[in-house]
């Protein structure tokens, strides 16, 4: 009977002629401070390996994972033999291998790339009878939408701190009436006979899906009131008012 040193030692000495990366490769995505769950499971004996290098071994039904920048990161389920990845960073993305040794043997490649969650940053200028007035929204969900009105038209405008692969769409009801892969911000020109459609920006990336939806015919129905100054500053969140300023 083999001791589980004595395994440690064989199965790392299989470690020397890696595993065939060179077949088909299966894409995965995630989100900065997510996790992500490998889908094929070492139950008995196998390695997960990280850029060519090994970062877990499970030996007789038991994990143990390697020092390095996985250490605290890596959880294996022993009920399911399934690998999951917390608290993913922009540079855990890269080649992972299931390297299965017993039971159903495999060598799986996965190609995970983690993508920057997007932050939406909300400002709002609003041009009432042509008077600016400066609105400042307060942060209250994870997307925001930025807008700016006039008198017969309203301008939405959705702004990402963080854009890479994202793509930002405007809806009208459900018809994509604005799209942008490349810019940090998106407009949208809402005329006065639509202020009762339905609008919203979607921020999208092939890890997730953020939406915003815009109230049109409450927020650009020009019933701010600007009493007070012609440079009154509001401060509200896109859902409620918390303030004004002179």
């Amino acid at each position: 009977i083999q001791t589980d040193a004595a395994l440690r030692h064989r199965y790392t000495d299989d470690l020397r002629t890696p595993p065939n990366t060179a077949r088909k490769v299966k894409n995965l995505t995630g989100t900065e401070g997510g996790s992500i769950t490998l889908p094929d499971p070492v139950v008995k004996q196998g390695f997960l390996l990280f850029g060519g290098k090994n970062v877990a071994m499970v030996i007789n039904g038991n994990s143990m994972i390697y020092e390095g920048t996985l250490k605290d990161k890596v959880l294996w389920d022993k009920s399911t033999g399934l690998f999951t990845i917390t608290g993913l960073q922009r540079n855990d993305s890269g080649i992972y291998v299931i390297d299965s040794k017993t039971g159903r043997v495999f060598t799986t490649t996965y190609q995970l790339t983690v993508y920057g969650e997007s932050y939406f940053l909300p400002l709002v200028i609003i041009f009432y009878q042509f008077l600016p007035v400066i609105m400042v929204p307060q942060m209250s969900s994870d997307l925001y939408s930025l807008m700016s009105v006039s008198t017969e038209s309203c301008i939405l405008l959705c702004w990402v701190e963080k854009a890479e692969g994202t793509t930002l769409l405007w809806y009208k009801d459900e018809e994509i009436v604005n799209q942008s892969s490349s810019a940090l911000s998106l407009p949208l020109t809402v005329l006065k006979q639509d202020f009762n459609s339905s609008y919203r920006c979607v921020s999208a990336n092939p890890a997730e899906n953020k939406t915003a939806p815009v109230n049109v015919s409450t927020t650009c129905s020009g019933q701010i009131s600007t009493s007070k100054s012609d440079s009154s500053v509001f401060i509200f969140s896109v859902k409620h008012s918390v303030g004004v300023f002179d």
